[in-house]
């Protein structure tokens, strides 16, 4: 579906990209990593047509530069960073919608499975958005259509756990159906999303492989964490997670977390090692409604 054939880049006298050669297939969910400054970004923008680049890139058969409205049809993107745009939230949806030939409804209908209303601000600037409710809105404008390639730089930035487990349930309705490019500079923030992982170093590819496809996105575990003793930044950690005491002494906790956030899980649990007396995490049978996944 996606091809990229000995694509270069440079900025004056900075090779950014130097001669990358990739193909991305359907259905593949493929994690894009590396440090800052390694080139994801800038593969994308080349990828979405936004940068002149030497070699050639083509998304089933299309040059992203020559077909851009074309090629723009039939991808969903989510910025790293929101665009800072003053048009009011429901103009935007409605010109979003008009730009891929879709229903503004199905965009408002997800931004509230995200547990943002779009509606009630509708003539609101976007630009006066907190940073949770505009990455809400970008993903709802980019999942909230028909699309065949989905190209994400950090969605998860700014989503509180309940939003995070909502994306993943989203983005596995659509696993089958279209590929996925997911930009991240570490591993762990999404490496239970995806069955391959690219990883870039300056410029160029230096990893490109194929992982266990073990998790099902829409899960969701149910945890129980026992400490020691209550120590106030390991409750804070707990809170942030929507994790709630269950004994008058404030060392047992529970809440439940999204399958593919177990590893981000236990790399925040891994900091408090040293007060942990014992950890639980089972599965949970998640049942599949009309509007949203609910355990």
């Amino acid at each position: 579906m996606i091809k990229f054939s000995a694509v270069e880049k440079r900025f004056r006298r900075n090779e950014v990209l130097k001669g990358i050669d990739l193909a991305i297939d359907r259905g593949q969910r493929v994690a894009l990593v590396g440090s800052n400054g390694a080139g994801k970004t800038t593969l994308i923008r080349c990828l979405l047509g936004e940068y002149k680049c030497k070699g050639k890139i083509t998304i089933d058969g299309l040059e992203p530069r020559a077909s851009r409205q074309e090629v723009l049809s039939k991808v969903g993107f989510v910025p790293q960073l929101p665009p800072p745009l003053r048009m009011p939230v429901g103009q935007l949806v409605r010109f979003a919608a008009s730009l891929c030939h879709s229903d503004p409804q199905r965009m408002l209908d997800v931004s509230e499975r995200l547990g943002f209303d779009a509606r009630q601000f509708r003539k609101q600037p976007f630009v006066k958005l907190s940073g949770g409710q505009k990455q809400k809105l970008l993903i709802a404008i980019a999942l909230g259509r028909d699309t065949e390639l989905l190209v994400m730089d950090e969605p998860a930035a700014n989503l509180d756990p309940e939003a995070r487990h909502i994306l993943f349930s989203l983005l596995a309705e659509k696993q089958e159906s279209c590929a996925m490019l997911i930009s991240s500079h570490r591993l762990d923030e999404v490496a239970s999303l995806v069955n391959r992982v690219i990883e870039m170093d300056q410029g160029e590819v230096v990893l490109d492989d194929e992982v266990a496809d073990l998790v099902d996105m829409a899960s969701q575990l149910d945890c129980r964490i026992t400490m020691v003793q209550p120590e106030d930044a390991f409750i804070r950690a707990l809170s942030d997670w929507n994790f709630r005491s269950t004994d008058p002494g404030h060392t047992v906790w529970a809440g439940k977390i999204a399958g593919p956030d177990r590893l981000r899980f236990l790399g925040m649990l891994s900091r408090y090692a040293a007060l942990l007396s014992g950890v639980e995490m089972n599965e949970t049978q998640v049942v599949v409604d009309s509007r949203e996944n609910v355990a």
